[in-house]
């Protein structure tokens, strides 16, 4: 007991050390990537990795704010390098696993195997938890210098969690799992920094449904190079991230820091004129962990709590007097006549929303690329969502609004690197070449 309690310490001290027993191919890539696309159906964004021994490809819910990948192993999982975790293990720590399982009454396989670590899964677009098993097995990722993918790498132990089948519901079809990128020592990015020596860093840069091209994750530092040799990682604007003291997940993390990504919104601007907010919900109660602004992938759309969103759309619609209103459509609130609404590099001409950061002089400045949603042929609706009164969290930044915008998060220097949108440099996060050049 007291060595593991001292390990534990240890961990809590040192959070990015480098993961026990993680495997790798012995050539160290520059950086990695994923290519990611929307599921037009459910408006996930999905991505594609190859493991097991035999290598499978995997369809997974990408989860910026995940904790861990956790896959489905009920239903088919079938591999001869997966492990079980075992208990005490220095994997299980990292993994923050507070249970070890016992009640394992079949024959051992992926998901069911005694005296393993368990941790629960969370399906975020569900909001739901369930029990499940720590495993590692083996998983291949193509390298990349930036600018093509090249030869693939490979992780022999990747921590993960099982699930159960019926736990697969409310995601993509076709979807295994959701892949983590969250702030903990086992989500993907930070297993893969820790196996090939990368950069804490990783930037997504995500595609619309209607595009029908994939996006790109890059794991590693830049360049970020999207057709015509645009280095998207040169046209970054930075601000802090902020650690939430407290988990936004279920209760079984209670005590333990949100893994999820906040920034400081400070106040919001439309056609440069200032909204009227109660600003104190803008701040994240350290406390009770709520309040605050974070980044999501999970929510299609970005979510406010009722006061901000009300305000927000009083005085965009304010500003947008002279276009003929129309009748609501679910789930958004204003919406328009586009008949007469033109078009320009960045989306329909409307109102410019700016969500003012550390400074006046630092926004992140959202388009009508990212505002306006085009619901019917003739109407478009402003592509926020009314949150309720009280939610966890009070502006909640959603899919829509990151679509063609890169952004890199800094681990190490804990901040955020975000392009606003890209189709003003004339490309977009479609444009990634996706042919290798065996870099």
């Amino acid at each position: 007991m007291a060595l593991t309690h001292n390990f534990l310490l240890f961990c809590s001290l040192f959070p990015f050390f480098v993961i026990p027993s993680l495997s790798k191919t012995s050539f160290r890539p520059k950086a990695l990537v994923l290519p990611v696309s929307k599921d037009a159906s459910s408006l996930q964004y999905v991505t594609l990795m190859n493991q097991r021994t035999p290598l499978v490809p995997v369809k997974l819910t990408l989860d910026l704010g995940g904790q861990f990948q956790w896959v489905d192993c009920e239903e088919g999982y079938v591999s001869s390098s997966y492990k079980p975790v075992r208990c005490t293990s220095a994997q299980c720590a990292l993994a923050r696993s507070k249970s070890c399982v016992n009640e394992c009454y079949s024959s051992p396989r992926p998901g069911c195997n005694n005296n393993t670590c368990s941790v629960l899964p969370d399906n975020t677009v569900t909001s739901t938890a369930t029990s499940g098993d720590v495993g590692q097995d083996a998983v291949s990722i193509q390298s990349t210098d930036g600018s093509n993918p090249g030869r693939v790498a490979s992780v022999n132990k990747l921590i993960f969690a099982c699930s159960e089948t019926r736990f697969l519901e409310g995601l993509a079809n076709g979807v295994k799992g959701m892949a983590g990128f969250g702030r903990t020592k086992i989500s993907l990015p930070s297993q893969f920094s820790a196996a090939f020596s990368l950069d804490r860093k990783f930037a997504i840069c995500l595609t619309s449904s209607a595009s029908n091209a994939k996006g790109v994750v890059f794991f590693g530092d830049g360049p970020y190079v999207l057709l015509p040799g645009i280095d998207a990682s040169k046209l970054l604007i930075y601000t802090p991230l902020i650690l939430n003291p407290v988990s936004t997940a279920s209760a079984y993390f209670e005590g333990e820091p949100s893994s999820d990504y906040f920034i400081g919104v400070k106040s919001i601007k439309i056609n440069g004129k200032a909204v009227p907010l109660n600003t104190s919900l803008l701040s994240i109660d350290r406390i009770q962990g709520t309040g605050g602004t974070k980044i999501s992938t999970v929510n299609p759309y970005t979510v406010m709590e009722t006061t901000i969103y009300k305000a927000v759309i009083a005085t965009f619609v304010k500003e947008l007097a002279l276009v003929p209103r129309v009748a609501s459509v679910a789930p958004f609130g204003p919406c328009f006549n586009s008949t007469n609404i033109g078009s320009t590099r960045v989306g329909p001409p409307v109102p410019q929303i700016d969500l003012v950061l550390q400074s006046s002089k630092v926004s992140w400045t959202i388009f009508g690329a990212n505002s306006m949603v085009q619901v019917k042929s003739d109407v478009m609706c402003l592509g926020f969502v009314d949150g309720g009164l009280n939610p966890r969290t009070s502006i909640v930044i959603g899919g829509y609004q990151l679509e063609n915008n890169l952004l890199q998060f800094d681990i190490a220097t804990s901040r955020l690197g975000f392009s606003s949108s890209l189709l003003f440099r004339q490309t977009t996060c479609a444009n990634f070449n996706f042919t290798s050049n065996n870099v």
